[in-house]
């Protein structure tokens, strides 16, 4: 299944996409896309309305706005370096193990809503990346049992101010948290539709220009892995979001002079298997 979610911001409805690619909407079948629905076995009722009742729900209008196809998680945990090249382009060494650091959940916004560059900032950058969404409550998982958490996956663009993430103390989180700095969507991707999530085609363009271009397969750390990983460190709970990390490309890595993103940009970005997503950059808050 296809999970959306659709309306004004933070008044979100959940709704389906059909196989035909029709949307309509389910609230008449589930309240939300949040920790209960995901924890209580959700996606199974949802199932068994999409194949009894979905025929019937309201359709949507084609321009209804998307939202993010998940009511706000509990968090966003991301992944850097995730991808042997990328690490090579922000001239870091590989590392030995996943790194992890945080995004903050106010970023969240619908797939093709606009990124706005943050007051003083100077250095936004795009990250196309590959989102998983768990399903139930892990903890101390081993790799082997990880799969089993995994709810769906979605497409994820992990902006970034880089004068805020690299110029400025403190770790990374800064960089990556600003209102705007995590579309997520169109939907999420029940784990059935996606029987490997290693061999995706990742991509992102600005101005219509191809900048990424990758496989998830190019991973270096794979999603049982990373799942298994972070539940060592903090307990995962239904509709949590694992973002994998971005394969090559970004601004910061362009040489000789990095291409950060401007006013009036367009950011274009998609996963085999979870569609694609457009933001429009604005200037300064």
């Amino acid at each position: 299944m296809k999970l959306i979610r659709f309306g004004e911001p933070r008044r979100e409805r959940p709704g389906l996409q059909l196989p035909s690619g029709i949307r309509v909407d389910a609230s008449g079948a589930v309240g939300d896309y949040d920790e209960a629905f995901f924890e209580d076995g959700g996606v199974d009722r949802l199932r068994r309305w999409e194949a009894e009742a979905a025929p019937r729900a309201p359709a949507l209008p084609p321009a209804m706005r998307l939202g993010p196809p998940i009511a706000r998680p509990g968090k966003i945990v991301c992944v850097g370096l995730n991808y042997r090249d990328h690490a090579a382009e922000s001239g870091m060494d590989i590392p030995k193990e996943p790194v992890l650091f945080l995004k903050a959940t106010s970023a969240i916004v619908g797939p093709d809503d606009a990124v706005v560059i943050p007051r003083g900032g100077s250095k936004l950058d795009y990250e196309v990346e590959l989102g998983v969404v768990i399903g139930r409550r892990a903890s101390y998982l081993e790799p082997e049992r990880a799969m089993s958490h995994v709810a769906g996956y979605v497409l994820m663009n992990d902006y970034s101010e880089r004068a805020f993430q690299l110029e400025r103390a403190g770790q990374w989180v800064k960089g990556k948290s600003c209102d705007t700095f995590a579309p997520i969507g169109p939907f999420v991707a029940t784990a059935d539709e996606i029987p490997d999530p290693h061999r995706l085609t990742i991509w992102l363009a600005v101005n219509g220009v191809r900048r990424q271009d990758s496989s998830t397969m190019n991973m270096i750390f794979d999603v049982p892995t990373l799942v298994s990983y972070v539940s060592q460190f903090m307990t995962l709970r239904a509709g949590d979001v694992i973002s994998t990390g971005t394969p090559p490309g970004v601004g910061f890595g362009v040489k000789p002079v990095p291409q950060y993103l401007r006013e009036g940009d367009i950011v274009t970005l998609g996963i085999d298997g979870l569609g694609a997503s457009c933001q429009k950059v604005l200037g300064s808050a």
